[in-house]
């Protein structure tokens, strides 16, 4: 049987500037490391457990829940993510547990109905603090969830809660917390999730927007490379069904992103001569890129999905919808807290009634929410 001391030996195959579990800066709360396995594989498995992982089935991508099944929610772009930031580190030799960790709590702290949602808190928090998915997920793993007799919230390692912390992409911007206030570069397994979230929210955002049918695919050629490779899966399969054909493309648009990645990382580690991890730290730009190619590539897609998806007007009305769930829900729970479920209104006694509420509301799903919605503001549903 493999116990963690030889999961920890195995680690000795990985890239000398990998984050190794033995080299972990530990948890808040001391614990006994388990018998079979490293404190990242643990790390993964809490998450998977907990209560807003389960709850990001129901939560937003793109679309709300309810306007069909085929769309990607929180959970499955997570799971996704996952998968292309796994297959990334295991060709570069790094720490795949702890990628896997990483990935699947970058967004636990999102609020239901996607960036509107977080808009509206931000917007209703402003004078206290404001709202960041990304400090949020930071506060479920370290104190919101309860699960253990011994401590609050995961008592997750040091690293995967940095890689929380610091989860950065175009459109998540970190801002530093005590203890992660460091200006050293994230570790190349925190840069590897980030790159892979930006390939599977581009790719899997127009997948769901062509079958939603709010992109029309002779719109798609404002995007050079999807009718390159229009073209050549064509050619190479006459006859093929629309529904493969377009699937096919984006696998291979996503494929080729990894692979340029890779590339690009393995240029970048021997430009700079990366031998040991303190090299990353120190380093003032990000290893994990792009080339310049690939990202001048990508510019038609995400200018595309801009313009032709995130501000469609269907978009636009439910997102206005959702910041009208959520600014109203607030203000009534906050105008009276006895509203409030018994085991958060008893945080009452010892915390701010703003941030009581926020955390209600960020924790609830899309279906909740506008259940709650019905209950306060429709008057023949049932309380």
């Amino acid at each position: 049987m493999l116990k963690r001391v030889d999961f920890e030996k195995r680690e000795g195959l990985l890239a000398p500037y990998a984050q190794k579990s033995k080299r972990s800066r530990g948890r808040h709360y001391k614990e006994s490391e388990h018998n079979y396995r490293s404190c990242y594989q643990r790390d993964r498995d809490r998450i998977i457990y907990s209560t807003a992982f389960r709850k990001l089935e129901y939560k937003t991508q793109v679309f709300v829940n309810h306007e069909g099944d085929y769309y990607r929610t929180r959970l499955t772009h997570t799971l996704e993510v996952a998968q292309i930031a796994r297959s990334i580190a295991r060709a570069l030799s790094l720490n795949e547990d702890l990628v896997e960790a990483i990935s699947l709590a970058h967004d636990v702290g999102h609020t239901p109905f996607g960036h509107s949602g977080e808009d509206a808190l931000h917007e209703l928090m402003k004078d206290y603090g404001g709202f960041d998915h990304n400090a949020h997920g930071l506060r479920v793993v370290d104190y919101l969830e309860e699960r253990y007799p011994d401590f609050p919230g995961l008592n997750l390692t040091y690293e995967v809660r940095e890689g929380i912390i610091k989860h950065s992409t175009a459109y998540d911007l970190p801002r530093p917390i005590v203890p992660f206030e460091s200006t050293a570069s994230p570790l190349l397994e925190i840069q590897v999730v980030d790159i892979a979230d930006e390939i599977a929210y581009d790719n899997h955002d127009l997948d769901d927007g062509i079958m939603s049918k709010l992109i029309k695919e002779e719109d798609l050629k404002a995007i050079p490379v999807w009718t390159k490779k229009d073209r050549q899966i064509r050619k190479a399969y006459p006859g093929i069904k629309d529904e493969v054909r377009k699937y096919q493309i984006i696998r291979s648009i996503i494929n080729d992103q990894v692979t340029d990645v890779l590339t690009q990382t393995e240029n970048n580690i021997k430009r700079f001569k990366i031998r040991k991890q303190q090299d990353v730290l120190k380093l003032p730009v990000r290893l994990v890129s792009f080339s310049k190619e690939a990202a001048n590539m990508r510019k038609p897609m995400r200018k595309f999905l801009q313009d032709n998806l995130y501000q469609h007007y269907r978009v636009a009305r439910m997102s206005n919808k959702a910041y009208r769930f959520i600014t109203s829900l607030y203000n009534v729970y906050l105008d009276k807290p006895e509203q409030l479920p018994p085991s958060t209104h008893n945080r009452l006694k010892k915390e701010d009634k703003h941030q009581v509420v926020c955390d209600y509301i960020a924790g609830m799903t899309d279906r909740y929410a506008l259940d709650e919605y019905k209950k306060f503001f429709e008057p023949y549903e049932r309380v």
